[in-house]
């Protein structure tokens, strides 16, 4: 497997955790740094049935792309289950073992890698902004118009109509 492809696989990984609902959710580059691996991801679940989903989604979506653990520790753990990966590990943990052990601490000369997605509303707001001032600017020009023929028209109307009132008064009374 290439360096993009188990990028790409960490940061899934770390998605996959988020869509569980795992906590403070950390990847560590360790490329260059670590013969352990490049990547390590650092998650807290809640409670122990939260720890045992989080880590059979994980398993579960990464061997549909054929990725599989080669070592698992902590299986009969309620606090710290630990899966290698190869090119990454993957901590999850309970609050308190986080706590303790301070893998964050131990890992804080690594760089954190980016795993969520970007998402660009400026970009939309802009858009919108400009179409609202073409379209204000657009019936401005268009009600203007219409407000001065109908003046027009109506003062055309009237007086046609004292002109027939007019005729059918004189006619009225011969």
């Amino acid at each position: 497997m290439d360096k993009k492809e188990l990028k790409k696989f960490v940061i899934q990984s770390a998605r996959l955790i988020d869509d569980k609902k795992g906590e403070n959710i950390i990847v560590y580059d360790l490329k260059g740094l670590s013969s352990l691996c490049d990547y390590m991801v650092i998650a807290t679940a809640t409670s122990a049935p939260h720890l045992q989903a989080i880590e059979e989604e994980v398993s579960t979506k990464l061997k549909e792309f054929a990725l599989y653990k080669t070592n698992r520790d902590g299986s009969q753990s309620n606090n710290w289950r630990v899966s290698d990966y190869g090119g990454f590990m993957l901590h999850l943990m309970t609050e308190e073992a986080r706590n303790f052990y301070a893998l964050d601490k131990v890992f804080s000369f690594a760089k954190e890698l980016a795993w969520q997605e970007v998402k660009k509303p400026a970009s939309k707001k802009k858009s919108t902004k400009k179409t609202t001032t073409k379209s204000k600017k657009a019936v401005k020009k268009t009600s203007k118009k219409p407000a001065v023929k109908s003046t027009k028209k109506l003062a055309a109307k009237k007086s046609t109509t004292k002109k027939v009132v007019k005729k059918t008064t004189k006619k009225g009374s011969k």
